[in-house]
């Protein structure tokens, strides 16, 4: 393909690699690919009717996220399920990051990241969220948007580089469930205390805030992992 004036190609790849990596996310949060499986480039370019150059960068992209990994000389393959301690540290990693983030941020709060947090948890509050993740894609890209809004706010890109490390395996408990999001209420509420405590610029409370949802959030995932390995006897931690 010849690149016109504008760059078409290039934007018409990239669109192309989005829409790849939105297909095999949804395969991977819905467990149609199991822990370990091969994902083959050229085998997912024939399946999904491209060339391997979107199917490559998707999943390098995946890779960034956790949800996949690459060995050398062997590709890529479906990434495991976090194990119970891994949940825990990766949970003790954000209790240490997040709540810096929402300080900093709220710091340098102005009138349109406040509109943004604000479209982010009504967002939520309609996003649907049943076992598949067709059904709540809405609802966990609206619960990333809050995050990744607070953290670009700091202006500092050392922070957003570790946020980004964490990247997808917030979500990773998640993985072969097939349980969706049970605790949006308790999300959306968290959500909204950090929000109040920002509008009326109170740093210290923000930061306390970010860390009670963190908190609530490892504790939930925590009991959605051990509720699904008793549903999974051969699994090991």
């Amino acid at each position: 393909m010849s690149e016109g004036p504008t760059g078409e190609s290039w934007v018409q790849r990239s669109v192309l690699a989005d829409e790849v990596y939105k297909q095999v996310l949804s395969r991977l949060m819905d467990g149609k690919l199991s822990s370990g499986d091969p994902l083959s480039i050229d085998g997912t370019a024939r399946e999904l009717g491209v060339s391997p150059t979107p199917v490559r960068e998707a999943l390098a992209r995946l890779e960034s996220t956790g949800l996949v990994t690459r060995v050398a000389l062997r590709g890529y393959r479906v990434a495991p399920m976090l194990s119970h301690a891994e949940l825990s540290d990766l949970m003790d990693a954000r209790l240490l990051l997040e709540p810096h983030n929402a300080e900093v941020a709220c710091n340098r709060a102005d009138p349109a990241f406040l509109d943004a947090l604000g479209r982010s948890i009504e967002d939520l509050r309609v996003a649907p969220n049943g076992p598949h993740f067709s059904d709540y894609r809405s609802y966990w890209e609206a619960d990333e948007r809050f995050h990744r809004l607070i953290v670009e706010q700091t202006a500092n890109k050392f922070l957003l580089s570790a946020y980004d490390s964490l990247g997808g395996h917030v979500h990773r408990f998640r993985l072969f469930s097939g349980v969706g999001v049970r605790d949006a209420e308790s999300a959306i509420d968290e959500h909204t205390r950090i929000l109040t405590a920002m509008r009326r610029g109170d740093a210290g409370a923000a930061r306390v805030a970010m860390a009670s949802h963190i908190y609530g959030v490892g504790e939930r995932a925590i009991h959605e992992y051990e509720a699904s390995d008793e549903k999974a006897p051969g699994r090991t931690a």
